[in-house]
């Protein structure tokens, strides 16, 4: 079937889910500060009546930040998500979604209690139907308006404290460009000050969790607007890569061929309009971006400043960032040393883990690398190779997981950067969900990794501490055995001879009892 006859039979499916509930955006909902919708199943407030969840008031982190953001009350993601609202659904059991009415990830069926896992693969592996129904999806997604979603185009003080909602209609796949915008967007001070040192999802602790949220919510969506339970987002594994291997108009688009700097026309990805890539010219307004289009994709692989990227990021650099046995560190942001997430991130040298801005490496080098829409941290999810990389950054944070197999606790419960510490709710989502949360391997969120998923890396990651284990305390279970040899030695010779006391007793009372057909079948039992 052809993308474009795929994409028309695709249209008529309707869609769902992310950021400000629709039926929430409305100035009753903001001045009373409540986002509990109803769940159509059963009529009552956060499927109340179905005991799905209840309307509950948010409990909010008060660990101490850290001194990155020196400002109180002058951000509507502070708090997240208090300035709009301060009561949502809280959903029971496997219950999740803004009304409680969808499963937790990693769940299904009408009662939300059957397990699934999912396997995400890599894009050169799957079938040629299986990548034509990717890129026709993310089409799809592109063209589809959002039915449960919208926007906020300006500040909670730009809404007048609620009462002049400022919310706007967006299509699935441009909401998620939106967020993660919005999630890193710079913070408007007042008059013409800007506080640029400020990101909800970068450049620390909750980088990792953060995105790993983000793609399975995207993963979600993609399945409700097609129907299509068993999709997964592919990775590309740019490991040691030459060059933008996936950057052919099979894939995810080529170079046109007069102008470097644009996709190939005949890439249905170069009719493409990209939004919230004009940081700058928001700040200058004071306005936030309204998903107006602002033109096409921009992408020019392997034409950047080589001085800062000399190269993709090789296997031995991703190995030794694995090695690393630090989740966070130091100061918890991009100056922080021997941090798996600060090197994993790209801000930490990939040799040494000790930090160096000047350069980019790992995650940040493919955005460097991309040269173009892909290389501007708020507009980059414009470029749906965004999806395929952060599909595969988050493959190597799952390896670090099951390598090292960290408590919560490794994860910073304070001091954090704004917005990072454990108990912090990400921003933008509701409905809401902590950092912590995602700081879990991805099977207990119902995926894996195709090239995580074969029989020794399951030895490796499940096998082998259980075997370190026992290691340890093998004098000690030496030492059980042997009692229990002794113990069950005992045991046993009482009841044998108990048995030929019995068996004498009995011959001799009844002698003529068992025909020879009986004798045989005890002597069977007794073999056996």
């Amino acid at each position: 079937m052809s993308l474009f006859a795929m994409t028309f039979l695709l249209g008529i499916l309707q869609p769902s889910s992310a950021q400000f509930p629709r039926v929430c955006a409305t100035s009753e909902s903001l001045l009373k500060k409540e986002c509990c919708p109803l769940w159509d199943g059963d009529g009552s407030l956060c499927g109340e009546l179905s005991n799905r969840g209840s309307c509950q008031d948010i409990l909010l982190s008060h660990a101490p930040l850290g001194p990155q953001f020196p400002f109180s009350g002058v951000d509507d993601r502070e708090d997240w998500p208090s300035v709009f609202y301060n009561r949502t659904c809280q959903c029971n059991a496997n219950f999740m979604g803004f009304n409680c009415g969808e499963c937790k990830f990693g769940f299904s069926g009408p009662s939300c209690n059957e397990r699934r896992l999912r396997v995400r693969r890599n894009i050169f592996q799957i079938t040629a139907r299986e990548k034509n129904k990717f890129l026709a999806y993310l089409n799809l997604a592109k063209r589809t308006p959002s039915r449960d979603y919208v926007i906020a185009t300006g500040t909670y003080a730009q809404m007048n404290n609620g009462s002049n909602p400022m919310f706007s209609n967006i299509n699935v796949y441009d909401l998620f460009v939106w967020m993660h915008y919005y999630v890193s967007r710079d913070t408007l001070l007042g008059g013409s000050s800007i506080w640029r040192d400020i990101d909800f999802a970068h450049e620390a602790p909750g980088f990792l969790p953060w995105h790993r949220l983000f793609l399975l919510m995207w993963e979600n969506e993609i399945q409700k607007l097609t129907g299509d339970e068993n999709f997964t987002i592919p990775y590309w594994d740019w490991r040691d890569a030459e060059g933008c291997d996936i950057c052919t108009d099979e894939y995810m688009g080529g170079r046109h061929p007069t102008n470097p700097n644009l996709l190939s026309p005949a890439s249905f990805f170069s009719s493409w309009q990209v939004i919230c890539s004009q940081s700058e010219e928001y700040n200058s307004q004071r306005a936030l971006c309204n998903a107006t289009n602002e033109g096409p994709i921009l992408r020019n692989p392997g034409n950047h400043d080589k001085t800062r990227t000399p190269r993709l990021p090789s296997s031995a650099e991703v190995e030794f960032c694995l090695s690393l046995t630090q989740y966070e560190s130091g100061s918890m942001d991009k100056l922080a040393n021997f941090s798996f997430r600060n090197t994993l991130e790209g801000f930490a040298d990939p040799r040494t883990a000790i930090s160096n801005i000047s350069q980019s490496s790992l995650h940040n080098a493919l955005h460097i690398y991309m040269n173009g829409s892909m290389s501007q941290v708020q507009g980059s999810a414009n470029d749906p190779v965004f999806i395929l990389h952060h599909a595969f950054v988050d493959s190597i944070f799952e390896q670090w997981l099951r390598r090292h197999r960290p408590l919560q606790e490794v994860y910073p419960a304070a001091n954090a950067p704004i917005g990072h510490n454990r108990e912090y709710y990400m921003v933008p989502f509701i409905p809401l969900y902590r950092n912590g949360e995602f700081f879990t391997p991805s099977r207990e969120l119902g995926y894996d990794y195709e090239y995580l998923a074969d029989p020794v890396n399951f030895f490796q990651d499940y096998l082998m501490p259980y075997l370190e284990q026992a290691r340890q305390i093998w004098a000690w279970l030496v030492g059980a055995a042997v009692v229990g040899g002794i113990i069950a030695a005992l045991i046993t010779g009482l009841i044998i001879r108990g048995c030929s006391k019995k068996r004498r007793t009995s011959e001799e009372t009844q002698p003529l009892l068992l025909e020879s057909e009986d004798y045989q079948s005890v002597s069977y039992q007794s073999n056996l």
